[in-house]
């Protein structure tokens, strides 16, 4: 009888554990990425932070981000910037990437990605598929359908990715993810 008793607290408790461990994991807040300078929902990207170059005459400045809700045991955070409708025969263009943002930052101001100045204290930018690092606007081909650009910031469980010199942004991308606690992206389309 002493085993059947306790049989039925047993289940009884893990049956309340586990409607407890639900509600929490429905209640927590998701990982969300935000600008006050691209439209949410897929909106269009504003001449100011177009490309200046290839046929555009944008601003060239990056688009302020916001991030907020990271995973528990984030210690750095990685920005990527992705066209993957661009033609290139392969998996899209990348067009900015920064790596190393500590885990105290909750976001990049607008024009940061110029040269990188603005950059809190050893975040660093890597080479984009411009061929240099810093960030480079949308400016896909005129006449092609709009393009979306993915802005990603990653919540990382590694306080530094160490990189070699001249990294490429696709071997940084591979860090990235493999390191990756979360993600949260924030899409914007441009077209000409």
């Amino acid at each position: 009888m002493r085993v059947k008793r306790f049989l039925a607290s047993a289940l009884l408790f893990a049956g309340t554990l586990a409607a407890v461990w639900s509600l929490s994991a429905a209640g927590a807040l998701a990982f969300e990425l935000k600008s006050p300078d691209i439209p949410p929902g897929g909106g269009e990207i504003a001449e100011t932070f177009v490309y200046n170059g290839f046929g555009c005459h944008g601003g060239d400045l990056s688009p302020a981000m916001v991030w907020r809700n990271p995973p528990p045991g984030t210690k750095s955070y990685a920005l990527l910037v992705h066209d993957p409708d661009a033609p290139t025969g392969g998996a899209g263009f990348w067009h900015w990437v920064v790596i190393n943002i500590p885990a105290s930052v909750t976001g990049l101001p607008q024009g940061v990605g110029k040269d990188g100045a603005g950059l809190p204290q050893g975040a660093l930018q890597i080479a984009t598929d411009f061929g240099v690092p810093g960030y480079g606007g949308p400016c896909p081909p005129k006449g092609d359908k709009p393009h979306r650009y993915n802005f990603t910031v990653y919540a990382l469980k590694v306080d530094k990715l160490d990189l070699p010199p001249h990294a490429t942004a696709s071997i940084a991308g591979f860090l990235v993810n493999a390191n990756a606690l979360g993600k949260a992206t924030l899409t914007g389309v441009y077209g000409r």
